[in-house]
């Protein structure tokens, strides 16, 4: 009953949103839609669906039929290979990414690089990236207005992006066999207002936290901005609740103190007492939700080094975006409950921080090595 309530709940929440987002629908401008794909690598007019049996990736299926029979839906990328997914000249706006990755989600870079910059504005694994940072067959289900991930490994992404000059979307392969990558990136080609901010979306990982230190999601920002969303892969180590930690958010020169501090972590994305947590023969269970501001799940079945669960949290700020003119720092908590207390811990933490601000944007920190992005599965004895 609980879960149908809840349900009807975001059925009406988002019927409401659509009806005003769908009353721009008839309102008409001097926007050209284009799309790029392995069937149109360059997006342009007319240039769809062109490759033949000579070059398709999928020319073995597609032979008897001929060009324009999904001959080229897919691209491979070899171990170590950088691929250029998109490369737009001019002015216009990525309106929305799909993607279905197979290979290692976390080798799987992703960036993007607005105008002519050389430091990239995105660099984020590729299933972290879309809310799903705990790798192939572990997909969760999201319905949300920024990101959606649908069965098996739809991920879709709706971050409005805008560039002035140019666009590079790119995909490195870190792992040691080949990735293949079907994609589609739709965007529009219109002029951008001179004082819109550009997007952008950092990867950290710390596995394992040092004992009562603190998490950044980020820091380093500096320039003028607004943070619009979070997303949390949690590895739990302690039997037990594993969510009390406090979000923080120090704010143009904050230091000591933040100007914004949570109350838990699964308060900071919407949730509740613990996720509904309960024991049932020997095991913790969760509510699981996908909001369309936030969302949490539960990774059935975790196997991971020697994590006891794995979960996805995330929340997006599109109604409540956290405003910044000079800088913007990011820290939570992992902190569980002990027998006397508060139990700092030492879990596995993943994030993606995602923003809008004025360039120039600071470097980001370099990735992890190889060795520590990687989710490490259960060691079978022998």
């Amino acid at each position: 009953m609980f879960n149908k309530l809840l349900f009807l709940l975001l059925l009406t929440i988002s019927l409401l949103y659509s009806q005003q987002t769908m009353r721009n629908l008839y309102r008409l401008n001097d926007r050209e839609t284009r799309s790029i794909s392995p069937e149109n690598f360059t997006g342009e007019k007319g240039k769809g669906g062109m490759a033949t049996l000579e070059d398709g990736t999928a020319a073995r299926a597609a032979r008897k039929l001929g060009q324009g029979w999904k001959v080229n839906p897919y691209i491979h990328i070899k171990k170590g290979e950088t691929f250029t997914l998109a490369e737009i000249n001019g002015s216009g706006v990525i309106n929305h990414i799909w993607m279905t990755p197979v290979g290692d989600y976390r080798l799987m870079i992703l960036r993007f690089y607005w105008d002519d910059e050389k430091e990239p504005s995105v660099e984020v694994p590729v299933g972290d990236f879309f809310a799903a940072g705990w790798g192939m067959m572990n997909e969760p289900i999201i319905s949300s207005f920024a990101v959606c991930v649908n069965p098996r490994s739809g991920f879709n992404a709706y971050w409005q992006m805008p560039f002035r000059k140019k666009c590079k979307i790119t995909m490195e392969n870190m792992g040691d066999k080949k990735a293949t990558v079907y994609y589609q990136i739709d965007y529009s080609l219109e002029k951008v207002d001179k004082k819109a901010p550009y997007f952008h979306a950092q990867f950290r990982r710390v596995n394992r936290l040092p004992f009562k230190d603190v998490y950044t999601i980020v820091d380093g920002i500096k320039g003028s901005g607004q943070y619009v969303g979070t997303y949390l892969a949690h590895g739990a180590r302690h039997k037990g609740w594993w969510g009390e930690g406090e979000i923080k958010f120090y704010i143009d020169g904050d230091r000591d103190f933040p100007t914004i501090c949570g109350t838990g972590e699964e308060d900071y994305f919407n949730g509740s007492y613990g996720y509904n947590d309960r024991e049932i023969d020997g095991k913790t269970y969760y509510t699981p939700f996908s909001g369309i501001y936030s969302g949490f799940y539960q990774v059935k079945n975790a196997k991971f080094d020697d994590l006891i669960d794995a979960f996805g949290q995330y929340r997006w700020h599109i109604l409540d975006p956290v405003r910044f003119k000079k800088d913007l720092k990011i820290t939570i908590q992992s902190l569980g409950w002990g027998p006397d207390g508060y139990l700092p811990l030492q879990d596995d933490l993943a994030s993606v921080a995602y923003w809008y601000q004025i360039e120039p944007h600071n470097p980001f920190p370099e990735l992890p090595p190889k060795e520590k992005l990687v989710l490490k599965e259960h060691k079978k004895k022998k």
